[in-house]
């Protein structure tokens, strides 16, 4: 039960750092509680391949972002938008896949 909460908590937090409007506070405050969800996970394989997934779908979500961003008109609202959220994805995929490596390290024996 509790992976399944840590889980949804983590699934819930990627979600709120997608938005093109976080604030720095905000992010700060949600990688905080990221982190701590991540941390409840421990160094089990599954979760390893749980958190794997996750990294490859924040990869793919900017890539969408980014060829998205890069059809839009330069210069326009709609691209600035697009390369604010592209800012956000690009940002959130370089953490998490900052997780998968802490957790391949911890599950072959390494330190966090």
């Amino acid at each position: 039960m509790d992976t399944f909460i840590a889980r949804a908590n983590i699934d819930h937090c990627l979600d709120l750092l997608k938005a093109h409007d976080t604030s720095d506070e905000t992010r700060a405050t949600v990688t905080r509680i990221l982190i701590e969800e991540e941390k409840k996970l421990g160094d089990a394989q599954e979760e390893l391949q749980f958190v794997e997934s996750r990294a490859v779908a924040c990869r793919d979500r900017a890539e969408r972002q980014r060829r998205l961003a890069d059809a839009l008109e330069p210069g326009s609202v709609e691209r600035r938008v697009a390369e604010s959220l592209l800012i956000n994805f690009e940002w959130l995929a370089k953490f998490v896949q900052g997780s998968c490596e802490q957790m391949r390290r911890k599950a072959n024996g390494g330190l966090l």
